[in-house]
């Protein structure tokens, strides 16, 4: 089964950060997952852009940059200039005025371009942007924090948009309490990327590549 798992770092150990990246990589983690919030778009405060520039320097591996922030085209421009080409970024399209201006400055710099879909998004809401982005990300959690619940709802979104996926040309990922349960039910349908938080990955007490084995050894 073809899928990938990228690491939420908000769930990160930050006095071992630099450890945690190391110990992620040798796991076989295949991305990093960088949340960024403003404490305005949601009600939260979690990782920086300096935190992000140095993942960006302690790995090779990709980067998959969640911007949930007001107004990303305003500081779009920081986020870009310290990423590397082939690198993930998401905005929320109700963040911003114009968020097809936005999208355009991530794909002229070379990044992949990605929308982030909350809970209570519609895909109808998003259906031109569709035709534009690489990436979405379904959130099926309320987005700012993690280890929030499930919400059920979310699965006939993301039947909706795996009815799309093919005929607009975007991969789709799930991000919030993703447990095997979920990765063995939406990977066979089509969902190719799977965000790991504290559901799965993070302060399990034991080495994340038994973890990581664990899930890519599931029986489909």
């Amino acid at each position: 089964m073809d899928f990938e798992l990228t690491a939420s770092m908000m769930c990160a150990d930050y006095g071992h950060l630099e450890q945690e990246v190391k110990n992620l990589e040798a796991g076989g983690i295949d991305s990093f997952h960088i949340d960024i919030m403003d404490g305005r778009y949601v009600p939260n405060y979690a990782m920086s852009l300096n935190d992000m520039r140095y993942i960006a320097t302690a790995t090779k591996k990709p980067l998959d940059v969640h911007l949930m922030v007001e107004h990303p085209n305003n500081t779009i421009s920081l986020f870009l200039e310290n990423l590397r080409r082939g690198d993930t970024v998401y905005i929320h399209p109700e963040a911003e005025y114009h968020p097809s201006t936005t999208l355009q400055k991530i794909i002229n710099a070379g990044m992949v371009p990605g929308i982030a879909i909350n809970p209570g998004t519609s895909v109808e809401t998003v259906m031109e942007m569709l035709r534009i982005v690489k990436k979405v990300l379904v959130m099926s959690v309320n987005p700012g924090n993690a280890g929030q619940m499930y919400l059920p709802y979310v699965g006939t979104k993301i039947t909706k948009l795996l009815a799309l996926k093919r005929e607009m040309d975007f991969e789709l990922c799930w991000d919030g309490a993703c447990s095997a349960e979920r990765i063995l039910e939406y990977a066979p349908k089509g969902v190719k990327g799977f965000v790991l938080g504290t559901t799965l990955l993070f302060g399990k007490d034991r080495p994340y590549g038994e973890t990581l084995a664990d899930i890519r050894a599931l029986k489909f």
